[in-house]
C-alpha cells in the first residue's frame, strides 16, 4: 500500500458503526485486545473521549482517554498495522493532547508495555516520562506496564 506520510487524520468520535473494524485492528495489534463490550463502555461514559482517525475512507487508528478532573488517562493509542510507520501514532497522541488541553487537563498518565519500546520512545519524544512500572499488569503474558507521566507546561 502507499500512503503519503504527509496525509493528515481526520478525526470522527467512536461510533457503533466502526467497531467491526476497530475489533479487526485490536486483534492485530494486541495480545490482549479490549471486547467489544470495552469500545460500547467508552461510547457510554461521560468521562471518555474516544476518537477514531481516518485517512480518507480507511480507519487508520483509534486513541482514546478519560478525562478525571484535571487528570487525562490515555487508554488506547492504536494504528492499524498496514499504516505504521507514517507518523499516524504520534499525530493521534497530539490530538489526544490537544483535547485535552481544550478541558483543562494538566496532568496526562498512561501504561504502556515494558516491551513496547517503539510506544515508550514515541511517548518520551512528545514530555511523557516513566515513574512507576506496574509488575505483572498484562494478565496473559504477565509482563510489566511501565506508568507514564507528562505535565502541563
Amino acid at each position: 500500500m502507499s500512503v503519503a506520510p504527509d496525509t493528515r487524520l481526520q478525526y470522527d468520535i467512536l461510533r457503533e458503526q466502526y467497531l467491526p473494524a476497530m475489533m479487526d485492528i485490536e486483534k492485530e495489534a494486541y495480545p490482549e485486545p479490549w471486547t467489544v463490550g470495552m469500545f460500547r463502555e467508552e461510547m457510554r461514559s461521560k468521562r471518555s473521549f474516544f476518537y477514531t482517525a481516518w485517512v480518507g475512507d480507511n480507519l487508520v487508528g483509534y486513541s482514546g482517554f478519560w478525562l478525571v478532573l484535571d487528570e487525562g488517562h490515555i487508554t488506547s493509542l492504536t494504528v492499524r498495522q498496514d499504516y505504521r510507520g507514517y507518523g499516524y501514532g504520534r499525530e493521534q497522541l497530539m490530538h489526544l493532547l490537544a483535547v485535552g488541553e481544550e478541558r483543562g487537563v494538566r496532568t496526562f498518565t498512561l501504561e504502556v508495555r515494558q516491551s513496547n519500546e517503539r510506544a515508550r520512545k514515541l511517548y518520551e519524544s512528545t514530555g511523557f516520562r516513566a515513574v512507576g512500572t506496574r509488575k505483572g499488569y498484562y494478565s496473559s503474558t504477565r509482563e510489566d506496564a511501565i506508568v507514564m507521566l507528562k505535565e502541563s507546561p
